[in-house]
């Protein structure tokens, strides 16, 4: 088969790609096996040899088939014969939280990637026009609004990395000719004929179906998710507006300033601080039910919860924020007072020290409610009152630490910001 008409050719394309790669920063190719992501390998072998640029593989073990170690076998033949590291990481994909088999798996595979990809390197992905195009009518068909139709950009910031697509512009028919031509060998995944999967669905019975109508279907499709992309970029921005005019902290928003806004740009604004807090963004119902909430007491404590956020109303304000996993009960440990504080939530950069007197050991636990500590100048002061003084939100209060010592209360820790909220009399944190 020849180009397609009006096409650059793969190679320019990987090598402008290599040259807009930031100089000194490794570039990743995630290598499944297959067709795609071998052709990805081998042109980018091509580019790196010819301007030199430290080039790894990653290939991702799900574990899910049988031939998930043919898979693996292949890409080390592969990476051997080009001369590129190869680095395998084994996942298990865990489909009990109801994001089906699809979902967990991408999941594990990203988790995967943060795992190996350096801070600050680049990892390009091999998906292709008509990956795009599957993309866009799967969101249409779920009724995605234009972030979900926008699909996969072909470049991203993530998690301090670079995300980059270089062949998202190209037909899958494209890929196929060039890896011919090569004479290239792949894995074949057998899990891509069933069409129980939505995407293999969509692959091998609509698609042919739309491009034997309209053959240009899948460039429409493409092009299409390119224009709601900088549709969602020009709504980000507004939001990004909206946000300033209400503070700027996207983790606690006047609910008045909020309210003001028309309840299409309450959604906007709501999806964009989560997505800007790499928090999941709400369901439709769940922030239709947190929206109805803005107007409710100031005393009120509200809580409307989705996976992986709490959003609480209290005192005129709005917070959104990750759940702080649940100590076990009774828990308590013994702590020297240098930094650092560990707990089964994580490990905190704190420390708490006497200024005269040699403590021995504190011992840590999670506030029960009835503490009492001896302030300068104040004499005994009941914790619950001293936190309602500081307006210390409520489901903050019941997470805080408090630090013992000698079978009295001397401090009490927010986990959430690690910092001393109250500290008794003679006593001082101390930075690591």
């Amino acid at each position: 088969m020849g180009r397609l008409p009006n096409s650059i050719p793969l190679q320019a394309l990987i090598d402008s790609g290599l040259a807009q790669t930031p100089p000194g920063r490794c570039v990743w190719v995630a290598l499944s096996g297959g067709l795609d992501s071998v052709l990805l390998l081998t042109l980018a072998a091509d580019a790196c040899r010819r301007y030199p640029r430290p080039l790894h593989a990653l290939h991702v073990h799900h574990g899910l088939q049988a031939d998930a170690d043919g898979f693996e076998v292949h890409c080390r033949r592969l990476c051997s014969r080009l001369g590129v590291p190869l680095f395998v990481e084994r996942v298990s994909v865990d489909t009990t939280r109801g994001q089906g088999l699809e979902g967990a798996a991408r999941e594990a595979r990203y988790a995967a990637f943060a795992r190996r990809v350096g801070a600050s390197d680049c990892l390009w992905l091999a998906q292709h026009r008509d990956d795009q195009a599957e993309t866009f009518l799967l969101a249409a068909l779920r009724g995605s609004g234009v972030r979900g139709l926008a699909g996969m950009p072909a470049v991203r910031a993530w998690q301090g990395r670079r995300l980059v697509r270089p062949l998202l512009g190209v037909a899958r028919a494209e890929l196929e000719a060039e890896a011919a031509r090569r004479g290239l060998d792949w894995a074949e995944d057998a899990s891509n004929a069933d069409e129980r999967i939505d995407r293999n669905y969509l692959r091998h019975r609509i698609l042919p179906g739309l491009t034997a109508r309209w053959p240009h279907a899948a460039a429409s499709l493409s092009r299409s998710a390119a224009l709601a992309g900088e549709a969602e970029g020009l709504l980000g921005e507004l939001a990004e507006l909206d946000l300033e005019r209400l503070g700027g902290d996207p983790a606690r928003l006047p609910t008045t300033g909020l309210s003001a806004l028309r309840p299409a740009r309450q959604r906007l604004l709501l999806r964009h601080v989560c997505a800007r807090s790499g928090l999941p963004s709400p369901p439709a119902a769940r922030l239709a039910t947190l929206l109805d909430q803005l107007a409710s007491r100031r005393d009120a404590d509200v809580r409307v919860a989705w996976e992986g956020v709490e959003a609480r109303v209290w005192r005129g304000e709005l917070y959104l924020l990750a759940p702080l996993p649940c100590l076990p009960d009774g828990w308590e440990t013994s702590w020297s007072g240098k930094t650092p504080l560990v707990t089964p939530q994580g490990s905190y950069a704190v420390g708490l020290r006497h200024r005269t007197e040699a403590t021995g050991p504190l011992l840590v636990r999670q506030r029960q409610g009835g503490e009492t500590l001896r302030l300068t100048g104040r004499g005994s002061r009941d914790l619950k009152r001293l936190l309602q003084e500081m307006e210390v939100p409520p489901w903050e209060r019941q997470r805080l630490l408090v630090a013992w010592w000698d079978k009295t209360p001397v401090a009490a820790l927010d986990p959430l910001s690690e910092r001393w909220l109250v500290m008794a009399s003679g006593w001082r944190g101390e930075s690591p």
